[in-house]
């Protein structure tokens, strides 16, 4: 029997829809093994769960000078300030007072007897504490404040005994045994010491200082990204 050299078009058509028809059927038939396929490929190899594919989220520690905190009115000097009581273990608060009171918060300030700097460093006590520049204002808060901790440390944390002893030596107030009947220094201890607020100052190592004197204010902020 001859076939015909050209199928009908009708047929053509027919035979066309059949096979799509059975193509759509076997992609459906083995979908559900493509998913379970990706499935074990994701969880084996952690492609879409890598550091690199994965978003990331993490979380970032802003750190802020607690409100209660006074302020100089220039923060790159209430940092300075900040950092400083950090380091050395000493009540942030009690440091502002004392510049406050020294200088006004004027770094070139410059005493009669020749203090110098915002803690008014005479130059035997900066070199004590290894103050070079007493009008760099991030040395000399430096210095002025291990001085300071120093200071409360002999006294035992008596502040009015520490800045007597700021004001007119240490030895002053080992000869009278308290403040020095001097009133340029009684006056002196005693505005700090309204301004500050206590009359003592606990001891302590760097780390405690921050829990006791409420330094630690973070508030987390979460960023997320992809790549």
């Amino acid at each position: 029997m001859p076939f015909p050299r050209k199928f009908p078009r009708a047929a053509l058509r027919a035979r066309s829809r059949s096979t799509v028809q059975n193509i759509h059927f076997r992609s459906i038939k083995f979908a559900p093994f493509a998913v379970i396929a990706l499935f074990v490929f994701t969880n084996v190899t952690g492609f879409f769960f890598s550091p690199v594919m994965a978003p990331v989220v993490s979380a970032a520690q802003v750190e802020t000078i607690p409100l209660d905190v006074p302020a100089s009115g220039d923060c790159d000097l209430d940092w300075v300030i900040f950092r400083a009581g950090e380091k050395q273990g000493v009540d942030p608060r009690f440091i502002h007072a004392v510049i406050k009171q020294e200088s006004k918060y004027d770094p070139k300030a410059v005493s009669g007897a020749g203090a110098q700097g915002l803690m008014q460093m005479m130059p035997a006590t900066a070199k004590r504490f290894g103050l070079k520049d007493p009008f760099n204002a991030a040395e000399n808060v430096e210095a002025g404040t291990k001085y300071l901790k120093w200071l409360l440390k002999r006294f035992d944390g008596d502040v009015s005994l520490a800045l007597a002893g700021y004001n007119a030596g240490e030895g002053a107030v080992d000869k009278y045994k308290g403040v020095p009947p001097f009133g340029e220094t009684q006056d002196y201890v005693k505005k700090i010491v309204t301004n500050y607020g206590k009359t003592y100052h606990p001891i302590l190592t760097p780390a405690d200082a921050k829990l006791a004197f409420h330094l630690v204010t973070m508030d987390s902020a979460t960023i997320s990204s992809g790549l």
